[in-house]
């Protein structure tokens, strides 16, 4: 059975309260399909019996449903051009003006299964020998206590690491045990994973060199995104940038960044005072 109009509202009302998360009726499809397989999991009816559970106090469907909803689409090295600035301009300059020794530290937010932080730790070891006298510090964070331990499990299926990992980096950065792919230690221990719900005023990744903030800032409010972005330029150095995806913008939401391009990348500063 499809989920009706009301059970509809209730998730969305439940997202919006939870997760900051904003979705209008053309997503009914994207949750009836989400909650459906919920239910599958949890031996329940439908997505209806998932919002009756909940409003009986089912504190459990709560989370599941807010994880359910927030599993987003990622691959290795995804829409490479952030990738590519990162190697050949962002890093070279943070390398030269921190001094050997210093801490560098990637923030790598909405991370879900860990590719965006992976790639990022592979990119150094590959192309940045330099970097070894420095402390690496990349951070992903996810909303979701699933994707947290999938990604810090650092295990890959074949169609995973087929999906935009060059070849030479899975034979290199890669072990196969059974039909399961794994991050080899070097570049594990470049990488730490936590829970951390953008949206909540708690928690913050600080002294950021670099932020990946990219395709979830386009599920919020205006008001929600403001609140996100001010902390972000909270968490930048003073040199600090920040990517968004490719639909998104700063433009008329803060006002405090300027676009910078670089390459084919675009990415974003805090404007200088003065």
């Amino acid at each position: 059975m499809a989920i009706d109009k009301e059970g509809f509202q209730f998730v969305c009302a439940l997202l919006k309260r939870e997760a900051a998360i904003v979705l209008d009726e053309s997503k009914e499809y994207l949750v009836e399909s989400r909650l459906s397989q919920l239910a599958r999991r949890e031996g329940l009816v439908d997505a209806n019996e998932i919002c009756r559970r909940i409003i009986k106090g089912d504190a459990v469907l709560v989370s599941q449903v807010v994880e359910s909803m927030t599993t987003n689409e990622t691959s290795f090295f995804r829409d490479q051009h952030p990738f590519e600035a990162l190697q050949s301009s962002i890093l070279p300059a943070i390398l030269e003006r921190s001094g050997s020794g210093r801490e560098i530290r990637i923030w790598s937010a909405a991370s879900s299964s860990g590719q965006e932080a992976y790639s990022i730790a592979m990119l150094i070891k590959e192309h940045f020998s330099n970097a070894a006298n420095f402390k690496i510090d990349i951070i992903g964070t996810d909303i979701s206590t699933e994707m947290v331990r999938r990604a810090a499990a650092g295990s890959y299926s074949q169609l995973e690491v087929n999906r935009g990992l060059p070849a030479k980096y899975l034979v290199k950065y890669f072990r196969k045990e059974g039909h399961e792919w794994f991050i080899k230690d070097d570049i594990r221990s470049m990488v730490r994973f936590e829970k951390l719900n953008l949206a909540s005023p708690v928690g913050l990744v600080e002294h950021c060199d670099v932020i990946f903030m990219r395709n979830v800032l386009i599920y919020f409010d205006i008001k929600t995104k403001r609140e996100i972005l001010s902390r972000v330029g909270r968490a930048l150095k003073p040199n600090g940038v920040f990517f968004l995806g490719a639909a998104e913008t700063t433009l008329y939401v803060d006002d405090n960044f300027e676009r910078c391009s670089m390459g084919n990348a675009s990415c974003y500063r805090l404007k200088t005072v003065g």
